[in-house]
């Protein structure tokens, strides 16, 4: 597969390239961390790339600076929602990356569910809290356990397992501080799966375990017991079936590039898919270069592959 993958360009040919990161998002930190390593990578491979940390001052140096092409690793809103991309077509700067419409609907978690279960794939039952009513409502349509998620952000911040109807309106109000529409959705008891997509291709799929209630921000950046799987532990067959949803997942939501998403399988053995990233992580701790890493490419590999579909896509 790797082969397939892999940039045969010329590090030079990308021109200059701004890697965009840090942001003021509540992902802002891993934003850091993702972007040191992508700019790292990418001057060592030889291309002559810059940082930006994204702020007040970002149009200032959109006009100063001379940009041929711009790495998002920008994760969350402002630069996983479509406004960055729009900004970037506007100024005629190709990105890496889904496009605008896409990267608006992934991040929306609420019309991503509504569009998968209009094409008829499985993704969880679910409900939108607006106040301590719908909350009620919410656990006497859907049962307990819960998860309760803000609909607009990533790395699973906010997010909360209730098993009550206390729990839920606390978990209600606590995931409004940070988004004012707020979902919950069925919880699936069993294991989760993330599989990411580069270039129209899927890669190995990674099985995840840990200790916590479900993978929370601590399990994915911080925590040192968190089990990742590769081979994914299913046969070949389930696996086959998992990488075909991956990429209709994806193709419904119209990705570009690169994206990661997240799968759940319960008791029976059916899959039910959560979310869609289309600037997942690229820190230590991260899944996409361990995935790749297990289809054959290094993280120097990796990002020249996700640089080079922005010169085959939109150049």
């Amino acid at each position: 597969m790797s082969a397939e993958l892999k940039s045969t360009l010329d590090p030079k040919a990308f021109g200059r390239v701004a890697v965009l990161y840090g942001g003021r998002s509540a992902e802002r930190e891993v934003s850091l961390k993702s972007g040191a390593m992508v700019l790292q990578a990418l001057q060592a491979a030889g291309v002559d790339a810059f940082g930006i940390d994204v702020g007040e001052d970002f149009l200032q140096r959109l006009v100063a600076e001379r940009i041929d092409r711009a790495f998002i690793v920008l994760h969350g809103r402002g630069g996983e929602d479509g406004s960055m991309q729009g900004l970037l077509e506007c100024a005629g700067i190709p990105y890496t990356g889904s496009g605008v419409l896409a990267s608006a609907l992934a991040m929306d978690k609420l019309r991503t569910k509504q569009v998968w279960h209009s094409l008829g794939l499985p993704t969880p039952r679910h409900a939108v809290l607006a106040n301590e009513s719908d909350c009620r409502s919410a656990a006497a349509e859907l049962g307990f356990p819960l998860i309760v998620k803000p609909a607009h952000e990533g790395s699973s911040i906010g997010m909360a397992k209730v098993t009550s109807v206390e729990e839920l309106v606390a978990a209600w109000q606590a995931a409004s501080s940070f988004d004012s529409q707020v979902l919950v959705e069925q919880w699936i008891n069993g294991p989760e799966f993330t599989i990411a997509m580069l270039r129209g291709q899927v890669l190995p799929p990674i099985g995840l375990g840990t200790p916590h209630s479900f993978y929370d921000y601590d399990a994915k950046y911080l925590a040192s017991d968190t089990q990742y799987r590769i081979p994914c532990g299913l046969d070949a067959a389930k696996e086959d079936e998992l990488k075909t949803l991956t990429a209709r997942a994806c193709e419904a939501v119209g990705t570009q590039g690169w994206a990661r998403v997240d799968v759940m399988q319960d008791s029976a053995g059916q899959f039910w898919l959560l979310e869609v990233n289309t600037v997942p992580g690229m820190t230590d701790h991260s899944l996409v270069p361990m995935a790749a890493r297990a289809a054959g490419l290094d993280f120097q590999q990796l990002v020249l592959a996700i640089l080079a579909d922005s010169v085959e896509a939109r150049g």
